[in-house]
This record gives C-alpha cells, structure tokens and sequence, in this order.
C-alpha cells in the first residue's frame, strides 16, 4: 500500500485518484508521519434495473407451464 504526504498528495491530488482508480491499489495519506485517510478505489454500482441479478440464479426445468395441469383448474369446471 501506498503512502504520501499530505502536501504530496494536495499537489497531484487528480493523478493520484487516477492512478488509484486504474490500478485499485490504496494509498494512504499521512499528516506529520501518522495516517490520516485512505484512498481507494469506489465500488462500480450497477444501477440498471434489467440484468442485476445476472449470474446469481439457476432456471431447472420449465418455467413457462403451469404448476397444476389445465385439466385440474377451477375455472374451466364451469
């Protein structure tokens, strides 16, 4: 992990957050020798509605007939 100096980072500040973001790799920004803040790089959100569950289920069998056959419905005993 990297580590800076408080005035180090206030003058690359931007090329700092870039490198962060490219590489993933944190820095640590110190103040007098002692730990101040960590930058690191900020989670992606996935913000789309459609496709957020991509990957996290598994559709068995068939998903577009009915639980119960036709035959045993209700609605057609009519």
């Amino acid at each position: 992990m990297k580590q800076m100096r408080a005035s180090v980072f206030k003058a690359r500040c931007l090329a700092v957050m870039d490198d962060v973001q490219a590489t993933g790799e944190p820095v640590v920004v110190t103040k007098r020798g002692k730990p101040v803040v960590k930058v690191v790089p900020a989670a992606r959100d996935n913000g789309d509605l459609f496709g957020f569950m991509v990957g996290r289920m598994k559709i068995v069998g068939d998903i577009e007939s009915p639980v119960v056959p036709l035959k045993e419905w209700k609605v057609f005993k009519k």
